[in-house]
């Protein structure tokens, strides 16, 4: 039996959106404070409906190899067992969770 290859979904703020994206490889960055995200996946194109937000994501990360999200944007990460549909919402500003304060690293 052959072990599958993992899938993440990861889930982060970019811009005043929340970005829900797929993934083959999510690691620690060498840069300071940063997660390293590759190999974007998106559904087949064999479907008759077509997600216009799934599209722009694709048209975003079209030639992307890696992107380097920093960690305090990172809402959620998930290994699935199964490829969802990425989309981009927006933020819902207004709440009661405030981001815990990174300190500055020393030189």
């Amino acid at each position: 039996m052959s072990k599958r290859e993992p899938i993440y979904k990861v889930i982060f703020q970019n811009q005043g959106q929340v970005y829900e994206m797929y993934a083959k490889q999510i690691y620690q960055s060498d840069l300071w404070g940063f997660l390293e995200v590759e190999e974007f996946v998106f559904g087949e194109r064999t479907q008759v409906v077509v997600d216009p937000s799934e599209e722009k994501l694709k048209a975003q990360f079209e030639g992307v190899v890696r992107s380097f999200v920093p960690m305090h944007a990172i809402i959620r990460i998930d290994e699935v067992e199964r490829l969802g549909t990425p989309k981009i919402s927006e933020a819902k500003g207004g709440g009661n969770v405030m981001p815990f304060p990174m300190p500055m690293p020393e030189k």
